[in-house]
Parts: C-alpha cells; structure tokens; sequence
C-alpha cells in the first residue's frame, strides 16, 4: 500500500501535471471505486476546474472550484498517469477523466480497492475517514511531547499504535518497521512500556525516515510508481524492511520477519531486544 512518502511524490507530480485543468466528462468502468451514486459523481465534476491537489495522512484531496473536493484512497495498487485521448486503455484502468486539454487522467488499479469521493471542500476535515486523523509527521503540528503522551496512554503494541493513523499518519508497514529498527525498539514492545528517550528517538527518526524517503521519490517494492510513471528510489535505501535472513546493518544478526496485527514485519532479534 502506497504510504506518505509515495502519496506524496503522486501529489507532486499530478500537481504539475492536471492542476489548472477542467473536467468534461468522465468515464467509470468499476463503479464500485466511487463512494455514492457515480452518475451524481460525474455530473458534480463536470465542467469543474482543479485548483490544487492536497494531502492528508494516505488519502488524496482533489480541490476543485465552486468548494468540492474529491478525496481519494490508491489503497494497495491504485495510480494516476496522463495520457492522450487516442492512446489505448491499459487494463485495470478503471476511471477516466476527461480534461480539457485533451488529454486524459487516468485511474489504474489491479486490486480495485482504491476508492473516490466527493465532498464540500469545507467539510473535508469532518468524513469520517479522515476526522480521526493524528498529525502529520512532516508538520509543525507533530510535536514531541504529543506524540509522547498518546504512546504513554496507549494500551496497543507499538507496532499497530502507529499504523492506526490516530497517533501520527502517513506510517505504513514498510515505515513503521523502519523507524522501529532505527529506533530499536521491538515490534511487539507495549506502547506505555516507553521510555521517554525511546519516544524521542522515535519521534525523530519517523520525521527525519519520511523525509528522505519523499526526497527519493517514496518506496516501490511491487508496481508503485508515481503520476510521471517512475519507481521510486527508497527502497535501495530500506534497512529492515523485506530483508528477512540477511545481517542486520548494525551488528550483523539475521534479520527476522513475524506477524504483527496481520502484518509481515522484519526486526533485528538483537537490536530490537523483545520486552519481557
């Protein structure tokens, strides 16, 4: 599933890319990726001009004029290119939107989870799916002593506590067992358990993963790529994640991968000492 970084590096690129444009028409071959009805969809976006792209947690907000904004989710596989009109239609592209350039932007995703739906710009903060939301990690609004006492106040494993997204959003599988191993802290290390340097050294090592990883333009592991359909450059950089079997780069230990909350995740057994 795509995480901070790689929705970031989309947001960036589909902003160079269709920021400025008019919607005039759009065709849905998977109605089930629309939340509501999808001829209500298509009728609200018609003719509508994008002014911006924004951010939030995992989740894209196409802002568009007259206060209506389309929230949109990649889920595990989902993507957004341009092409021209005449171009054929890769299979698994499911949305087409029309633009007035005459060029199109198409939605791709293999697994169909990816989801869209509109809302008043001013409401966005309020769905349901995003009301619930903790900071942003690469925001001013992430701050240390926060995020310390929800950790404190939390009776989860450390591991699950921040995929969640209500103590910090944007961490994802790949992320989280990063900054666990650079923090080394085991996966399955009660949240309350905390030391206040381990919170600390946490806190700064998610802000200071994350943005690396959009400076190398966020992680591909299987078919991520971004609006302009480059890979990214992350994962050349990861130091846990998917490295079962290998040395730790740290002291040379096999690099182990357990379930945590239904997850796949990879830790160092000597850096990241189990909790008693």
């Amino acid at each position: 599933m795509p995480e901070l970084p790689e929705v970031e590096t989309v947001r960036r690129g589909l902003e160079k890319l269709v920021v400025g444009q008019r919607i005039t028409a759009i065709d849905i071959r998977y109605p089930k990726i629309i939340i509501g009805s999808p001829a209500e969809f298509c009728q609200a976006l018609h003719n509508k001009k994008l002014l911006s792209i924004g951010r939030r947690g995992k989740f894209l907000l196409f802002n568009f004029d007259q206060n209506l904004t389309m929230v949109s989710h990649l889920r595990m596989e989902g993507k957004y290119f341009i092409r021209r009109s005449d171009q054929p239609i890769e299979k698994h592209t499911h949305i087409i939107f029309q633009l007035a350039s005459g060029q199109q932007l198409r939605y791709n995703d293999v697994r169909k989870f990816g989801r869209m739906q509109l809302a008043k710009t001013d409401q966005v903060q309020n769905l349901p799916n995003l009301s619930k939301l903790g900071p942003e990690p690469l925001s001013t609004d992430f701050k240390l002593t926060d995020f310390t006492r929800k950790l404190l106040h939390c009776k989860k494993a450390i591991k699950p506590a921040l995929l969640d997204q209500t103590i910090v959003v944007g961490l994802g599988n790949i992320y989280v067992d990063e900054v666990l191993w650079l923090s080394q802290i085991h996966p399955l290390t009660s949240c309350y358990e905390l030391t206040a340097k381990q919170a600390a050294d946490l806190f700064q090592n998610i802000i200071q993963e994350l943005t690396a990883a959009v400076k190398a333009g966020g992680t591909t592991v299987r078919t991520y790529s971004d609006a302009f359909e480059h890979s990214g450059k992350f994962q050349f950089a990861l130091h846990v994640y998917g490295k079962e079997g290998q040395p730790c780069q740290r002291c040379g230990t096999k690099i182990q991968k357990i379930r945590v909350a239904q997850r796949g995740t990879h830790f160092c057994p000597q850096c990241q000492q189990a909790p008693v």
